[in-house]
């Protein structure tokens, strides 16, 4: 095929990126089949999820294309420098083309764990680029994106070549044709990098929510578009510290929250906490934050599945939270969030900066408590281990611990490994005579899966037969703990670091932060009982050390759900917060001006926010003066009451 003109080539290009555009966009589309309800959705409206998807195919085609189709159009007008022109531009869009289509395959197992597009949160890990890259590797599903990339890469730059060996331009006969074809040809590609032809903005991230189906409006999206959209956000001076409601408005609300009448420290959430009764014994306490344990995965919230017999007859002998809601979606959000009790803001990384917090955990250590934190891998990933020592954590047992032989990925040991390795070490911090604090982050509901080869699933999807073995995990180590002469004196906390996108109705997946809360052990002096009250996860700290009967000051944004009521819950998105009540899900998006109520025990995805403002108002201001007050704590060092 012989291509005389610039236009034409240009144009071949173009058709020959959306068709590539258009082979992720159906993976991604395959490997989230589940999420598509064809009893809800018509085949009309996932049509318009992919005549959307061009759209964005489009603008960020059209900033590739842009300059050689300048340059291009140039040197066949004036017959200069063509060859020089010509090697540039075939190599500038073969270059640029190919880091787009690597954007496009990293995306579709991005999203199927983040339920969102790729974006510039991805590279909180970047110095982890070796740990990271092993758990690519070492996940078998990974090498099904893997290998389309290559062939799709490959079979590019082949037909990318010949478009350009057959381009042998001609002068065109008559000028003033040739001249208004081309303007308006470069008129076309800039009017498809803006995407819209309305004056008033360009084409937004929002653009792509034309329908009520999370998953199909996410699908519209070009994951180039929203990492460099996310990245330019990223930049704004505006974003740099959150500045979403006035700073007295916000401190004001959070102590009328909180129950503060007065101010006693500098801090304007610090309150004394003090028992009625203190307690001469202390017990040992025992935290684990199981990785990805959505409340959904549990028989009790969701009776089609039977994946966790052992959590949930727990459930049934202690005192249970039905309603908590993780602060975040990331491993560092949990971590931080349940020990530490602040909440999430958005795509800042809590562990990243050592920063003293005046917690719990440093008032267990006043009480005579050790601290030990366990984990099954590389304790400086997410700078995990530098955080936890600075805040008073006193031995951190880490992958670099176990054998070498036990290491079986790059998330470490199998969790029932951990489990087994730690109780030597909690029976020598028991043996020194003192209540020992120890915290448990498992690993393997994470990818790479791997499954014991002497644990027998039953199910045969590797994601449930890891739910299976997890569960199984924290049997054996309850077990193993109940032989030992320190278990009747311990309390045993069980929730997850966040949950797992299972069921997608909202823009905001509530199941990927719906998680168990669980108090556990013989210490508990009442019956059975399951708390349908609202809850946090920066809560799990202050009804523990209300459970202890231990006075010390409460310096954080977490309350004493045994003594205390909690309005709302507030969740992170990264890009967006919702606010979560009993019966209402208030989404905030573009940084608190745009707001979505949902009645969400119904499933009901009508947007009642025309219907409900003030409620969405007083819901929004709720999550805004939390995340605003604690942005505040951070820039004037009023985290740490002993400076």
């Amino acid at each position: 095929m012989k291509i005389n003109n610039p236009i034409k080539l240009i144009y071949l290009v173009y058709i020959l990126a959306l068709l590539i555009f258009l082979i992720f966009r159906i993976i991604l589309f395959v490997t989230e089949f589940d999420r598509v309800d064809f009893q809800e959705v018509s085949l009309l409206t996932i049509f318009q999820s992919f005549i959307m998807g061009i759209r964005f195919d489009t603008v960020i085609s059209g900033y590739v294309l842009i300059l050689p189709a300048l340059l291009l159009i140039i040197g066949d007008f004036f017959q200069v420098v063509f060859k020089s022109i010509k090697a540039f531009s075939y190599y500038w869009i073969a270059i640029l083309f190919s880091f787009i289509f690597s954007i496009s395959a990293v995306d579709i197992p991005y999203f199927n764990h983040f339920n969102d597009r790729f974006t510039v949160g991805a590279f909180k890990w970047i110095e982890h680029t070796e740990f990271v890259m092993g758990m690519i590797t070492s996940e078998p599903s990974y090498y099904l994106i893997i290998i389309p990339f290559i062939i799709v890469e490959i079979l590019f730059v082949f037909a990318l070549k010949r478009l350009f060996f057959n381009y042998n331009p001609k002068k065109s006969m008559n000028v003033y044709i040739s001249v208004i074809t081309r303007i308006l040809f470069l008129g076309v590609i800039f009017l498809g990098i803006r995407g819209r032809i309305q004056k008033k903005s360009p084409i937004r991230i929002g653009t792509a929510y034309f329908s009520d189906h999370s998953f199909l409006n996410k699908l519209g999206l070009n994951p180039s578009f929203t990492f460099f959209r996310s990245y330019l956000d990223s930049q704004s001076d505006e974003n740099s510290q959150l500045n979403l409601i006035d700073k007295k408005e916000a401190e004001s609300l959070v102590k009328s929250y909180l129950n503060i009448d007065s101010l006693i420290y500098s801090s304007p959430v610090a309150r004394v906490v003090s028992p009625v009764e203190v307690n001469d014994s202390l017990p040992n306490v025992v935290l684990i934050i199981m990785e990805s344990m959505s409340a959904d995965k549990l028989n009790r919230h969701n009776p089609s599945l039977n994946l966790t017999p052992f959590l949930d007859s727990l459930t049934g002998e202690g005192l249970y939270f039905d309603h908590l809601y993780t602060t975040g979606k990331h491993t560092f959000n949990g971590i931080f969030s349940t020990l530490f009790s602040f909440p999430a803001l958005y795509r800042q990384h809590p562990l990243k900066y050592i920063r003293k917090y005046d917690g719990a955990i440093t008032s267990l250590l006043d009480y005579g408590y050790s601290t030990t934190y366990f984990t099954t891998h590389d304790g400086q990933f997410d700078n995990v281990e530098g955080f936890l020592r600075a805040n008073d954590f006193q031995n951190i047992v880490s992958q670099r611990d176990y054998p070498s032989s036990e290491v079986k990925t790059n998330l470490g040991v199998p969790d029932d490994y951990m489990f087994r390795y730690s109780i030597p070490i909690l029976n020598g911090l028991a043996n020194k005579g003192a209540p020992f604090f120890a915290t448990f982050m498992t690993a393997s509901d994470h990818g790479p899966y791997y499954v014991p080869k002497y644990f027998r699933p039953h199910s045969k999807d590797v994601k449930q037969q890891i739910v299976e073995y997890a569960d199984w995990s924290l049997k054996k180590f309850i077990s193993l703990a109940s032989q030992e002469s320190w278990y009747k004196n311990t309390l045993f906390v069980f929730v997850a670091d966040h949950g797992g996108p299972l069921n997608i109705t909202y823009d905001i997946p509530l199941n990927y932060f719906h998680s168990p809360l669980l108090f556990y052990g013989s210490y508990l002096d009442f019956d059975p009982t399951v708390s349908h009250n609202m809850a946090s996860q920066m809560d799990v700290m202050p009804t523990l050390m209300g459970m202890l009967n231990i006075p010390y000051v409460n310096n954080t944004m977490g309350i004493d759900l045994c003594n205390e009521d909690r309005p709302y819950a507030l969740i992170n998105d990264d890009d967006k917060i919702g606010v979560i009540d009993s019966s209402w899900l208030c989404i905030i998006k573009e940084k608190g001006s745009d707001l979505h109520l949902y009645n969400y025990p119904k499933r009901d995805k009508v947007d009642y926010i025309n219907e409900e403002r003030v409620r969405a108002k007083k819901m929004a201001d709720y999550g805004k003066s939390m995340m605003q007050v604690y942005q505040n704590m951070i820039i004037e060092n009023q985290l740490a009451l002993k400076q």
